[in-house]
Formats: structure tokens, sequence, C-alpha cells
């Protein structure tokens, strides 16, 4: 009897392979770097399923490159941007995705960089691993108070409102925007809404949540950045593409706001000689908001319940495009 051929394009946990393997021939790209274009031409050319990373570009290119028996293209990340969803919709190839599961590890990552660009950590560490020891002073390393301060929050779905939740352990005044406005979050989180313009004249901290769309490109352009307070901070865990890189760096370089914290960039990983690696009120990290053992574990279990079903042709428990098991 032929055995399913599933193609994953990175390691993940092994006891989630090995649920795979009980029912299909398996392959896991072996390198850390994603696997090139033509590697991935080549499996999804006889894969019956395919286990993808946000950094796999799976375009229209690559779906179309599919086998006939493609039955599920399952992702392990909630957002699914890199993959063209219309082009696999219609060959009517269910995608999935590993929601909800990152909500509490990246709110908590998000607070990692709050507290530390705020208190200026990272800059302090360098210093002191440079042998830099200033002595005692009232301006030496001096950053903002979280604790009563603004904070503006634009996206606000779950990571959003769990950024908000730890935020009243802070004392802080939280301000948000989002698409729609949620009165019952407003009400159960002590939140009031403001416009995209207010928010930034607003905060103290302004921290992104919201998932890309077109509309989302450059959000963060220099206009906005431009009615910021100077002692403002930027923190990024959402999209790299909804800030604009060339006005962040002219707000940080002119003193416009006192500093940014980033997780994720428009073009990853970032250009090494890149201006934002110069700065020391920049805080960078190589998109790892959701890098809990833990979380990366339930990720990978989920991405394989989705392969598992679209084997079996079952709906996939966690299915960008159900409209596939409608037409």
């Amino acid at each position: 009897m032929h055995k399913p051929f599933i193609f994953i394009t990175r390691q993940i946990a092994t006891d989630a392979v090995e649920r795979l393997r009980e029912k299909a021939d398996v392959e896991i790209w072996p390198y850390e770097d994603p696997p090139p274009k033509a590697v991935l031409l080549e499996k999804i050319s006889r894969a019956d399923g395919i286990l993808t990373m946000l950094t796999d570009p799976i375009d229209s290119e690559v779906i179309q490159a599919a086998s006939p028996s493609l039955k599920v293209i399952s992702q392990m990340a909630v957002g699914f941007d890199n993959i063209d969803v219309s082009a696999a919709t219609q060959r009517r190839i269910p995608i999935g995705h590993t929601p909800g599961v990152l909500t509490e590890t990246t709110a908590d990552f998000a607070w990692a960089l709050i507290l530390a660009a705020a208190r200026r950590v990272v800059e302090a560490d360098r210093q002191v691993h440079r042998g830099i020891w200033k002595p005692w002073g009232p301006e030496v390393l001096t950053g903002l108070d979280v604790y009563g301060a603004t904070l503006g929050i634009i996206g606000f779905g779950r990571i959003g409102q769990a950024v908000a939740r730890r935020a009243k352990c802070f004392n802080m005044r939280i301000i948000y925007y989002s698409r729609h406005r949620k009165p019952e979050s407003e009400q159960a989180l002590s939140a009031s809404y403001m416009d995209l313009e207010e928010i930034f004249r607003h905060s103290d901290i302004l921290s992104l949540h919201l998932n890309y769309t077109p509309e989302a490109y450059h959000l963060v352009n220099r206009e906005r950045l431009a009615v910021m307070k100077p002692t403002a901070i930027l923190v990024n865990t959402a999209r790299g593409a909804v800030v604009d890189p060339e006005a962040l760096v002219w707000a940080l370089q002119n003193k416009i706001i006192a500093a940014a914290a980033l997780d994720v960039f428009e073009t990853e990983p970032i250009p090494f000689d890149h201006p934002l690696l110069q700065m020391d009120n920049v805080i960078l990290t190589p998109h790892i908001a959701s890098a809990s053992r833990e979380t990366r574990h339930r990720m990978a279990i989920m991405a394989v319940e989705n392969v598992l079903a679209g084997l079996e042709n079952r709906p996939l428990p966690y299915c960008v495009n159900p409209e596939v098991y409608s037409q």
C-alpha cells in the first residue's frame, strides 16, 4: 500500500514527527536556513502534504507545481503572509496554521522588550561587557518609568489584550486602536479607544500587535512618528512591514522618539549594514517572540494535527481557508 509523502521544511519536535511517521514517509529539510525555491518546487511536486514555516515562500508558482495528490499545506505559525491563499483555495488545497497558542508567550516577550527599552537594559549590559562602568550620576543611563505611563496598543486582538492585562499590574493608562471598537474589552481592561492619529500623540510606549494586511503596510511612517513624544518608545512584535524602516531611522537619529525595540523586520534577516544596528537606543531580536520551548512544541503538535486531518480527508482543526470544503 502506498504511503503518503510529507515534506517538513525545518526540524520540529521529535514526538510530533513520530506521529507523522506512523502514517507517512517523512522527509525533513536538515538545515536551519529555509529550503531554496527549487527544493520547494521539487518536493511539493510529489508531496501529499507539506509542513511549512513563515519564512518559506509558498507563492502561486509553488502551489501550481503541487502534486495533484497534495491534500494539505500546514504552516507552523499563526500568520500565513508567505502563502498565496487564493491560489491554494482555487486548487481546493486546505491551509492550516497554529492560532491562539502564541498569545501569552508573545505578550510576555513584548513586555520583555518594553521593560528592556524603557530602562535601557541592553545598552547598560553592553557597557558593562565592554568595560565601561560610568560612576553613578544623576543622568547615567536614565530611562522611562513604566509604572503609571501611557501604553498605546495598535491591534487589540488576543495578543494586544494579553499585553494590556499585564499593563494593569503597572498601573498604566491603556489606550488602543483597532479597526473595530471592542466595548467589552475596554471595560474589562480599563482601556480607552483612540483613533490612529491620536494614539501616536499620546503614547509613552507604543506596542504593535496588528495582523498584516496591505492597508497596514508602513502604517508607522514619518508623519505618524513625527507627532510622538520625544521620550516615547516603539515596540514591534507584529509584522516587520508595518513599520517604515527608513522613517524609523530618521525618527531615532533626530531624537523624534527615544528608543525602539523590534522583533520583526521588513527584510529578515535585517541587513548587516542597516543603520538600526549601529544605534544604542535600539533593541533588535531575531523574530523570537514565540520562542519558548512549550509554545514551539504545541505549535508543532497543532501543525501535525492539521497534516493528519488533511491526509485523512477530514476538515483541518485550524484552517485558514475553510471555504475549500464548501466548493
